[in-house]
Order: structure tokens, then sequence, then C-alpha cells
């Protein structure tokens, strides 16, 4: 993957650029921990040789996990990163689309990219806090702060 800082003030924007082989989600983790982001909104375009999305199953308070095990274009990469803790934690969701045209989405657990992956990452200041929410047993945004 390759950086590049576009913005510096008052927001910073930064492109990452994923090469075929890169692993989309550890690779933003770490990339968020070296640069102790707090208060990011990402989105991306390109493509997956594979990819495994979640869905959150209420009753089960964890996610079912969908394998997509083929070759498809990134639609839509949503997602942001905020603190958990003093960590940073990243939230993704992707649609993902196959050679027929029909979609797949879901929450980004795991991605490797080919060809490649265009991310766009927006820091901003202050920082958006993630806490425990006992009724769904996830770590949601908080306005709280």
């Amino acid at each position: 993957m390759k950086a590049k800082v576009l913005n510096e003030s008052p927001e910073q924007t930064i492109a990452l650029i994923y090469e075929a082989g890169d692993e989309v989600v550890s690779t933003l983790e770490r990339f968020a921990a070296e640069r102790s982001l707090t208060s990011s909104r990402i989105s991306a375009i390109g493509a997956f040789e594979r990819a495994t999305l979640g869905y959150f199953d209420w009753e089960k308070k964890d996610y079912q996990r969908i394998e997509v095990d083929e070759q498809v274009e990134v639609l839509s990469l949503l997602g942001d990163i905020a603190l958990e803790g003093d960590q940073p934690k990243i939230h993704l969701h992707a649609v993902l689309g196959r050679r027929d045209g029909s979609c797949v989405g879901g929450h980004l657990l795991e991605a490797r990219v080919r060809p490649t992956l265009e991310l766009l990452l927006v820091e901003s200041p202050g920082y958006l806090a993630r806490r425990h929410d006992p009724v769904s047993g996830l770590a949601l945004i908080s306005a709280r702060g």
C-alpha cells in the first residue's frame, strides 16, 4: 500500500492506494495506529479477489460470516475510524458487485485486493469515541464524546 497526504488543514486528507495481495482491514488498522488517527471518514472503490463480510445477528450478538470467494468490484466501501479506549477502531461496510451484476454487502471483516483499492481517508480535528453498548454488545460511537 502507498499513502499520500492530499490536504493538511483543517482536515487532513490521505489517499491510500492498495496493491494486489494487500489485506485491507489489518493494513488500515496498522496505518491508523501508526498515525494515531482518532476521527476519520473513509470511502473507497476498487476490486477484491476475495472478502469476508459480516451481518450482525441481533439474537446472537455476533456477526454471521459471509464468505465472498470470487473476484468482485468494490462498488462502495464506506466507514470511519474512532477511538475505542485509546486505540483507533476501524468500522467499514462494503457493497461488492459480482460478475453477473448482483451485489452482496455487509460489515467488512477481511478482504484481499486485486488489482487495486483506491481509499480516501479524511481525518478531522478532535476525536470520536466508541463506548460499549450493553444492549447490542457492540462498541458504538457515542455522542457524549
